[in-house]
C-alpha cells in the first residue's frame, strides 16, 4: 500500500529556493570551492583562487553565489575577509556525490 506523503511535501516557494541554490551547487569549480572549505578551514579569496586555479573575479563570483544563497559565510579581519560553510548539511550532499560519482 503506497504512503501518503503529501504532509511532508515542502511548500513550492521552499522548493523554488532549493531549487535556486541546488543551481549554486550545480558546477565543478563552485562543488571544488566547498570541498575545500569543508575542511574546517578559513580560506581567502586568495588563498581560494591559489589552490583551485581560479582568477580572482571567477573566484569571487562564485564565493559571492554560493554566499547569497546561505552556504557560506564570509568574516573580515584587518583587509582579509575569509570564508567558511554556513551550512553543515552540504557535507551530506557532498558525501552522496563522492559515494555516486567518487
Amino acid at each position: 500500500m503506497k504512503q501518503d506523503n503529501s504532509t511532508n511535501l515542502l511548500s513550492y516557494k521552499s522548493l523554488a529556493r532549493a531549487a535556486e541554490c541546488l543551481k549554486a551547487l550545480a558546477h565543478p569549480r563552485r562543488l571544488q570551492i566547498v570541498q575545500l572549505l569543508l575542511d574546517g578551514e578559513l580560506y581567502t579569496v586568495m588563498e581560494i583562487k591559489q589552490k583551485l586555479g581560479l582568477t580572482q573575479s571567477t573566484t569571487s563570483e562564485y564565493l559571492r553565489f554560493l554566499q547569497q544563497c546561505g552556504l557560506l559565510t564570509s568574516s573580515k579581519s584587518g583587509r582579509s575577509v575569509f570564508y567558511e560553510i554556513a551550512e553543515p548539511q552540504l557535507q551530506d550532499i557532498v558525501n552522496c556525490i563522492n559515494r555516486r560519482f567518487g
